[in-house]
């Protein structure tokens, strides 16, 4: 049965595991990062890698997909994807984005701002020789974002994929690599009573050094 409006507004939870304060933040939120999903991960969080990556069209208008995070470290955080997809055709105009993780099970949400880059044709190579060999043959097997008559034609591209690398060497497609997202600031959001949530946002100033404020809710 659907949701009557009223029931759809009652709908709410009052966050109440824990709270966050500054003395409890590293100075660097990589670290930071690091700590909050090795929790998710401790508490079996269904792919705690996965985040909304936000990007922007030529006509301005805004578009959130998921994605999964691959690797992070001091340089920014990675993903990869199809280099012809409507993500791809985003970021090459206007390579400022956003990511969102979700950990609903903790009451966390962490908001990141920054600039895509493409990984190395390297990196992206390595990445793709240690997918399973279906996603391989997948990342052959779909136009990301064009228009398909049916599944049908998609099964059937599987199927010709499948016999084009019978001897299971599957390099990777030309169009289809990695991005890694530099972040400017990161904001940790944890769940509070009340809707009193406590934010902290970093923002990067200069090389390596960040300034940490605490924001309303």
């Amino acid at each position: 049965m659907p949701l009557t409006p009223l029931e759809l507004a009652r709908l709410r939870e009052d966050y109440a595991q824990r709270g966050l304060r500054r003395s409890e933040l590293d100075s660097d939120p990589i670290r930071q990062f690091q700590a909050w999903l090795g929790e998710a991960l401790e508490q079996g969080i269904l792919e705690p890698n996965a985040m909304a990556l936000s990007t922007i069209d030529a006509t301005g208008q805004p578009w959130s997909r998921t994605v999964l995070l691959k690797a992070y470290g001091a340089d920014g955080f990675t993903f990869f994807t199809s280099y012809a997809g409507a993500k791809a055709q985003h970021l090459a105009r206007e390579p400022r984005c956003a990511l969102t993780f979700w950990w609903g099970a903790l009451e966390r949400q962490v908001n990141i701002a920054g600039t895509a880059a493409k990984t190395s044709p390297e990196e992206s190579d390595e990445y793709f020789a240690g997918r399973p060999l279906a996603s391989q043959l997948g990342a052959w097997a779909s136009t990301q974002s064009a228009v398909l008559p049916d599944r049908a034609s998609l099964e059937a591209r599987y199927e010709e994929m499948l016999t084009r690398f019978a001897d299971g060497n599957v390099p990777r497609p030309e169009a289809w690599g990695g991005y890694r997202v530099a972040p400017a600031c990161i904001e940790f959001w944890q769940g509070r009573r009340s809707r009193l949530h406590d934010r902290f946002r970093y923002t990067r100033q200069g090389l390596g050094d960040w300034v940490i404020e605490r924001l309303a809710p």
